[in-house]
């Protein structure tokens, strides 16, 4: 991007909105701003953006490449500049999807992860409600699916097979 760009009427809700094209490469129906994994934005009145982002895990292999679709949207805005910065010191937890998130991974046939006040048991894994029929007549057939962040159930009414978001 070419230095001495200004920002012209470009504000944090225009960056947001931005933000939200860029999607979760592991859930791709939802965005880094619904996954909750954009802890912070600053702009400046020089046309400086630095974002903040929070991984959903430290060994999140998808970091990079998140940094890159980052910048490379917010370059489509006319702003001098996009700093991402990674922050491992803030915690990501499930806690942190949005309504909107929650209720596009239900849509896709994800069961949403139990709100917690940060104690996690293995029992909010258990007899959780099922995304399709909604009922919770359900089986832990996995506390791991295709990813860290999944675990893989069974409903024993409507005979579907589905992943949880695991509450972390």
């Amino acid at each position: 991007m070419p230095n001495g760009r200004l920002a012209v009427m470009i504000d944090k809700d225009i960056i947001i909105e931005k933000l939200k094209e860029v999607k979760d490469p592991e859930l791709p129906l939802v965005s880094v701003i619904d996954m909750g994994i954009i802890t912070g934005i600053d702009l400046d009145e020089k046309g400086n953006v630095k974002v903040v982002m929070t991984p959903t895990f430290a060994g999140c292999p998808a970091i990079e490449y998140m940094k890159a679709e980052i910048k490379k949207k917010l370059d489509e805005l006319e702003i001098n500049s996009v700093e991402v910065e990674v922050n491992f010191n803030v915690q990501w937890n499930s806690n942190m999807i949005s309504e909107n998130g929650r209720k596009l991974l239900k849509d896709s046939g994800f069961a949403l992860p139990a709100r917690h006040t940060g104690l996690v048991q293995i029992e909010m894994l258990q007899k959780i409600e099922c995304p399709f029929c909604g009922k919770k007549n359900t089986r832990l057939m996995s506390a791991f699916g295709a990813t860290q962040c999944r675990a893989v159930h069974y409903c024993d009414d409507c005979m579907q097979m589905f992943e949880q978001i695991k509450p972390v």
